[in-house]
């Protein structure tokens, strides 16, 4: 091991927090020298930055390796002929960094590698007897994300490790699902921060058995609920809310008629349901509620060719629609607000009054206006609702689901809330917020159709291959460590992912501290320490004390005026501990706290 002297290392620590960054890690992570913005969602790897990235590299590939893993790696630039076969070419749309070479032909900045996997496959293997098959790489991605964040946590570059496994069945399939399931716990538990396995959805890589790893953060951008009672989790966009069971007959029969009742001047729920309080008393006694009005937000629907599309969603009208629970239910097309000439061209829909009449079937026969809608599943065939009556200052009352209107199916788009019933129905739900940090999913055989992956099997038939796919952001998982791993000084790295073991500081003006303390970081390098020394001989210890602690090396050493009295001060960066400790003993008392760990 070699010893990194701060007189010589490439490093600047900064006093002042960036001003693109939002989040505590993020801010760490620059101040302390780690990473420098490029460009938006772009950022350069300084020296004490990769070698956290190489440890958590180091990390991943251990356990792909154990589990039987081969590592390769692909180009970032790619054709987009196989992307073109699977429909990724247009599906991942505006996302996609897309570029044209010299002589005209098409390239890409690869986001994902399903089909270099694919093609590499089918290209050397032919036969039952070449599989199961294990292949990954960790390798640079690109992704033209519309609004980067939080540094490393949303970029437009980044390193990301992925997998896939080949099989003949889908017995093997979900055999490679569990080894790389087991994989990624010893992974997630290794790189020491909170996290959840979550259900999720596939999203427009498609297949099934889908679930995340989220590292609990408050700050996440995904949004998960767990329930206690039964140990259900999911990620909100895969919550499956119950159908809600039909309304007995004989409550339908008694329903009254639907009923136009005059509204002026209730351009939100809240005022809706005071106006019908006034006007309209419900006749079972109790007042009218939020809940018993039903919302239809017209939203846009922009599909990879950029067909537009509108879709009007009924719901409660206690209850927003979760743009994201959305989007995963519509993906590959992306939701736009619905604009002034998208309503020009429905003038039957009349904006803060918009109601089923003008959206669902009506009767037997009667065409819609071309505008898909799609319920909610808590709205029960044969419940009753106050909405829109598609005319200006007006609602009706008493319109009942399947009688007077039908729509053309169910979405699940409503927000999931902290204490909604679970879906298993065995407790209630708890929201919390979280990091992506692993996605592993069934691909089954999407892009082995799509690419012509086949093998023969063991009677001589041509056969499908099943694939599964398992990726990991490893350049977010050094912010989502630096995320759980921090305090008000700087960061405090776990010792299996710190850039150092030690970080030894000499403080004051005499040659003889500064000889010390040199030797002291030798001797631990010549240990297999990995060693930081902080050398510089015009710096006041003030500054050395906090540039060591920004650094967040989780043992620091400091060799100052207790030297006279034989003795230096070892500090624990995470508990903040201090103790003395004869000179002479130094060295194996750190030895034996980086080995404990």
């Amino acid at each position: 091991m070699t010893v990194s002297r701060m007189s010589t290392l490439f490093l600047r620590t900064l006093r002042e927090d960036p001003a693109d960054a939002e989040l505590p890690g993020h801010k760490l992570l620059v101040r302390a020298g780690y990473v420098r913005r490029a460009a938006p969602g772009v950022y350069s790897w300084l020296p004490l930055g990769l070698r956290v990235l190489r440890k958590v590299e180091g990390i991943v590939r251990e356990e792909m390796d154990a589990i039987g893993a081969q590592e390769l790696a692909f180009p970032a630039l790619l054709p987009r002929e196989p992307y073109e076969a699977t429909g990724r070419w247009t599906d991942y749309g505006d996302n996609l960094f897309r570029l044209v070479d010299r002589k005209g032909a098409d390239m890409l900045l690869g986001p994902t590698h399903e089909e270099m996997f694919t093609l590499a496959v089918k290209d050397l293997y032919s036969s039952y007897k070449d599989l199961p098959l294990s292949l990954y790489q960790i390798q640079t991605k690109y992704r033209d994300e519309a609004r980067p964040r939080a540094g490393l946590l949303r970029g437009r570059e980044f390193v990301m490790k992925d997998s896939y496994s080949f099989d003949v069945d889908d017995a093997g399939l979900e055999a490679a699902y569990q080894r790389h399931r087991e994989a990624y716990i010893r992974i997630f538990d290794k790189l020491g921060f909170d996290y959840v396995i979550v259900k999720a959805t596939s999203g427009a890589m498609g297949g099934s058995a889908s679930e995340e790893f989220l590292a609990v953060s408050p700050d996440g951008e995904d949004t998960f609920v767990r329930c206690e009672e039964s140990g259900y989790a999911a990620n909100v966009e895969a919550v499956v809310v119950p159908q809600a069971g039909p309304v007995p007959a004989d409550v339908v029969a008694a329903t009254p008629a639907a009923c136009e009742v005059e509204t002026p001047d209730t351009p939100t729920i809240d005022t809706l349901v005071a106006v019908l309080n006034e006007k309209r008393p419900r006749t079972d006694g109790r007042a009218w509620t939020a809940h018993d009005t039903l919302k239809n937000v017209v939203v846009a629907l922009v599909h990879p060719d950029g067909h537009r599309e509108l879709l009007a969603i009924g719901l409660p009208g206690d209850r927003q629609v979760d743009m994201k629970r959305l989007e995963a239910q519509v993906a590959p097309a992306e939701i736009d607000d619905a604009t002034d000439a998208d309503f020009a061209r429905h003038p039957e829909l009349v904006r803060g009054y918009i109601g089923p009449a003008a959206l669902g079937l009506r009767g037997e026969g009667e065409e819609q206006t071309g505008v898909r809608y799609l319920l909610d599943p808590s709205i029960a065939e044969g419940s009753a609702w106050a909405t829109g009556a598609n005319k200006p200052g007006f609602h009706v009352v008493d319109l009942v689901h399947g009688r007077d209107f039908i729509a053309d199916g169910t979405v699940q788009a409503a927000e999931v809330r902290d204490g909604d019933p679970s879906p298993d129905g065995k407790g209630v739900l708890r929201a919390a917020r979280g990091i992506e940090m692993g996605h592993i999913f069934q691909l089954g055989r999407k892009y082995a159709e799509a690419l012509g992956l086949k093998v023969l099997d063991e009677n001589g038939k041509l056969v499908t291959v099943t694939m599964g796919s398992y990726g990991i952001g490893v350049s977010r998982a050094v912010a989502a460590i630096a995320e759980s791993n921090h305090d008000d000084a700087g960061l405090i790295w776990p010792r299996n992912v710190s850039p150092a073991d030690v970080h030894v500081v000499a403080t004051g003006k005499d040659a003889a501290i500064f000889d010390a303390a040199a030797g002291m970081a030798e001797s631990l390098s010549g240990e297999g320490i990995d060693v930081i020394y902080d050398d510089r001989p015009k710096v006041s210890p003030g500054v050395k004390f906090k540039d060591a602690e920004i650094i967040g090396v989780p043992t620091i050493v400091v060799v100052g005026r207790g030297l006279a009295d034989g003795v230096v001060e070892i500090k624990d960066r995470r508990s903040g501990e201090r103790r003395e400790v004869r000179v002479d003993a130094v060295v194996a008392e750190v030895l034996a706290e980086v080995r404990e760990h």
